[in-house]
């Protein structure tokens, strides 16, 4: 089970805001932090959606890194202080959702999780009471997730799968 401190990168809160669900965050891990380049990420534009609900849940979570960031021609500025700001705090988790960003940080030894993962541990302690709805609403709102991926953690949980015409 999650717990612990985890930083998150900006692709995992706008997910969870799009079902109003960052609440969940504080449910599974005892401190949530972002650094400041995923701030500015998640705050620049005050037209998006949600975005008064994912600017006041973070306002407090803030924090610097300390030291250069290296890391951010291999990727997004957000992700690099993300990784960097997870090694400075010795933190639990990352929550981080893209792909090659998520590979280079478990090369580097650090404990991963993806929105799905979130989502899939607060089904298992009944946060949620299921997953479909929400995995709907993310392929609605062009959340970009694996129809595979999500079919896989819906049987995990034994809820039925969504079907091909859905998309």
């Amino acid at each position: 089970m999650l717990n612990g401190l985890v930083i998150s990168d900006a692709g995992p809160i706008f997910s969870l805001a799009v079902i109003s669900r960052l609440d969940i965050l504080d449910s599974l891990f005892e401190n949530v932090v972002i650094p400041k380049a995923v701030w500015d990420e998640i705050t620049v534009l005050k037209s998006v959606p949600h975005y008064t609900y994912i600017e006041s849940y973070f306002r407090n979570k803030v924090r610097n890194i300390t030291g250069p960031n290296n890391l951010h021609f291999v990727m997004d500025y957000g992700e690099s202080e993300a990784l960097l700001l997870y090694k400075e705090l010795d933190a639990n988790f990352l929550l981080i959702d893209d792909k090659k960003a998520r590979d280079i940080a478990e090369n580097l030894g650090i404990q991963c999780v993806g929105t799905l993962g979130v989502l899939s541990a607060a089904k298992s302690k009944d946060l949620i009471p299921e997953l479909k709805p929400i995995f709907e609403i993310f392929l609605a709102q062009k959340r970009y997730y694996s129809l595979n991926i999500l079919n896989s953690v819906l049987r995990k949980h034994g809820e039925k799968e969504i079907n091909d015409s859905f998309i």
